[in-house]
């Protein structure tokens, strides 16, 4: 069964048509790379699964867990498991990490009909995680995103991730702006969510991220369509190669 299934995806947004009959198919387990050229709808396939507002289906089939998210909200999107990790992770002053995880967190146990989670066995919990990502307390009790460095607001993203445990995670550009150090932690991070039911889709340009993360499927996205699928070879080749191959491809 796949866990997500796209059939002749066509969105847009603010009117400028992006994704022009894209097909992918993402079964429980599996990571799939979305590689490609700027503009040619890596991000915009992220924020449609996510159910961004700004961006409209316009034709096409999507489903996630077997059932179809057209008409769902972010947060409905959300509580079923959809995680999106932006390219640039947006600050929210105010609202500290600790108690922006927390109400995340109880916010999909009370979707799945659960008492809330006991507050001093959660700080356990977000702790540990937390450690594992070189995070200090300092930064969870700061507001979310707040001051922080790049590589700061992506460990964070990885965090989120690694407490809400999603299905399906998709990490938009993630290798953005981050040195080599920060690179391998934010991929260690990933590596370890890692699971026979969890699956992600890697939304980059470069290829040295899969150097760390280890993809089953590659796909190129260009015109709006996935123009060549393979394995870790591909990316291999277009890191030598560029993109040139897949200008004129509609």
């Amino acid at each position: 069964m796949s866990l997500l299934k796209i059939n002749d995806l066509h969105a847009e947004t603010s009117g400028k048509k992006i994704l022009q009959g894209l097909e992918l198919e993402i079964k429980p387990g599996e990571v799939h790379a979305i590689m490609g050229p700027n503009g040619s709808g890596k991000s915009t396939l992220g924020k449609v699964l996510a159910r961004h507002p700004e961006y409209n289906v316009t034709r096409g089939n999507l489903a996630f867990k077997g059932e179809d998210i057209h008409g769902l909200e972010p947060h409905e999107i959300a509580q079923q498991g959809l995680f999106l990790a932006f390219q640039y992770p947006v600050e929210v002053p105010g609202v500290t990490g600790m108690t922006f995880l927390r109400e995340a967190y109880n916010s999909r146990l009370r979707y799945e009909g659960k008492d809330e989670a006991d507050a001093m066995e959660f700080l356990k919990l977000v702790r540990s995680k937390a450690k594992d990502l070189n995070m200090s307390d300092d930064m969870l009790k700061r507001p979310v995103n707040v001051g922080f460095s790049g590589g700061e607001k992506k460990r964070n993203e990885i965090l989120q991730m690694a407490v809400l445990e999603p299905k399906l995670a998709i990490l938009d550009e993630t290798d953005s702006g981050l040195d080599i150090d920060a690179l391998k932690l934010v991929a260690d991070g990933v590596n370890a969510l890692r699971t026979s039911e969890r699956s992600m889709l890697i939304i980059t340009h470069y290829q040295r991220l899969l150097d760390y993360i280890e993809p089953d499927h590659v796909h190129v996205l260009a015109h709006g369509q996935i123009q060549r699928s393979g394995g870790k070879e591909l990316a291999l080749e277009l890191e030598a190669n560029g993109y040139a191959e897949f200008d004129g491809k509609v």
